[in-house]
């Protein structure tokens, strides 16, 4: 079983000589930032390391989800839904987006309490929010017998297809003129008089205004390099999909034991709803310090093993010249295993709770790394030290559906226009300005 295939998205052959913007980073964020920025006019370089969404972007949920995130980030996710409304028709590409709502099973820490007092965060913001049980929820699960008997419902949320979305709005980033390499992975910045005057690449070098560090997991690896302190570590998530079936649920529901969306397939995605495995790396050490407060709080949830990622981390280069081969270039799709024993409990407890499921197949399963930071909001910001330098990144799981809203508040501090919303939360410079810096789960 191998990992999902996003839609293939074909590189420009020529780099070119200079741009106002490089983005580093073919994710859903890097994408978006890319498309928001060659709208307004600003001439753009997507560049890269291995194709378009290979990561994260297309082995996530699928979720369009506003529900039960961190206070936080409640206005840049309303923001990213206006966009996913019409997001298909800007592009002129499908991206498989579909309001279907989202359930948010009451058990085990997110109990009844904390989804009523979750709620009060988005009082007054018509989202539908409503707490259902009895025959409303029966009716939202297609009558099937899950065991909840209350679950928060959030009508106006959503699902898309990952395997399309980042490509598809990578080819219309190219349709206003940006340049999209793929296979071309940006090795370090070009300073001069103490900001950003360019980026060196594989294939050459790029002078530019800006720089704009979207790459998902390898985000800390490059700040590194540039003399940028990024606190950003990595979570295996594992995620499995099914044949199609007619009998399943239509609404996405999030419970304790597994998590369960409806694929444009017919087939269903899959995965467990509270466990995700870390795996201890030479970072794990360096960070622990700032990671204490989101270990305390999740420590149920997460399983530490120690695996072949510490000879891995410990033997990548943490420092290199723009000559050198980068770790970017030595591994172009990080692509690894997924946990069976995840899967094993994933499929068990939603066969458990949607015995349908057992008409299906599980004909496909994977894994992806979460870039995570201290307080799991993202890190949207400038960097201070660099003038020039924005770093996009650090989204902990909640990337995907935030994605095109994070893109336009990115593009709105490169252009240095009024920001779609107060982005004081996600500076960079929280985690050295002596902020209380911890997840906030909103109840």
């Amino acid at each position: 079983m191998t990992a999902p295939k996003p839609t293939p998205v074909e590189s420009e052959l020529a780099l070119p000589k200079a741009v106002d913007v490089v983005v580093i980073g073919g994710g859903i964020i890097g994408t978006s930032t890319a498309l928001e920025l060659a709208e307004r006019g600003a001439s753009v370089l997507l560049c890269e390391k291995g194709q378009i969404a290979a990561e994260q972007s297309s082995r996530n949920w699928g979720w369009v989800r506003l529900g039960m995130r961190d206070p936080r980030e409640i206005p840049l996710m309303q923001e990213a839904l206006r966009i996913w409304q019409s997001l298909d028709e800007r592009l002129g590409r499908k991206t498989g987006y579909t309001q279907s709502g989202i359930l948010f099973g009451a058990s085990g820490k997110r109990d009844i309490g904390n989804l009523k007092r979750w709620m009060q965060h988005v009082e007054g913001l018509q989202t539908g929010a409503r707490m259902v049980s009895g025959d409303e929820l029966a009716d939202l699960l297609h009558g099937h017998q899950t065991g909840l008997e209350t679950a928060l419902f959030m009508p106006q949320e959503g699902r898309a297809e990952p395997q399309w979305v980042a490509p598809a709005i990578a080819e219309a980033a190219r349709a206003r003129s940006a340049v999209v390499m793929t296979q071309c992975a940006v090795r370090s910045v070009e300073t001069k008089d103490g900001r950003i005057s360019g980026v060196f690449t594989e294939r050459g070098k790029v002078n530019c205004k800006h720089v704009v560090l979207a790459g998902g997991a390898w985000s800390r690896l490059f700040a590194g390099n540039a003399g940028i302190e990024l606190p950003q570590l990595k979570i295996l998530n594992t995620v499995l999909r099914t044949s199609p079936l007619q009998e399943g649920p239509g609404p996405a529901l999030w419970s304790d034991d597994f998590a369960i969306r409806k694929r444009a397939d017919g087939g269903y995605s899959i995965a467990s709803g509270h466990e995700n495995t870390v795996d201890i790396v030479p970072d794990s050490f360096r960070l622990a310090r700032q990671f204490l407060p989101a270990f305390a709080l999740e420590w149920k949830s997460l399983r530490f093993r120690l695996s072949k990622r510490w000879a891995i981390e410990a033997r990548q280069d943490r420092s290199w010249l723009p000559t050198d081969v980068t770790p970017f270039e030595k591994c172009r799709i990080l692509d690894p295993e997924p946990s069976q024993r995840d899967l094993r409990q994933a499929w068990a407890s939603a066969c458990k709770g949607f015995p349908a499921l057992l008409n299906a197949e599980v004909i496909q399963s994977w894994a992806g790394m979460i870039d995570v930071t201290p307080d799991a909001i993202p890190v949207i910001s400038g960097v201070d030290e660099l003038p020039g330098m924005y770093i996009a990144t650090g989204f902990s799981g909640h990337g995907f559906g935030i994605g095109p809203g994070a893109g336009r508040l990115m593009a709105d501090l490169v252009a240095e226009t009024t920001p779609c919303v107060d982005p004081a939360a996600f500076r960079l410079s929280r985690f050295t300005d002596g902020s209380k810096v911890r997840p906030d789960p909103g109840y």
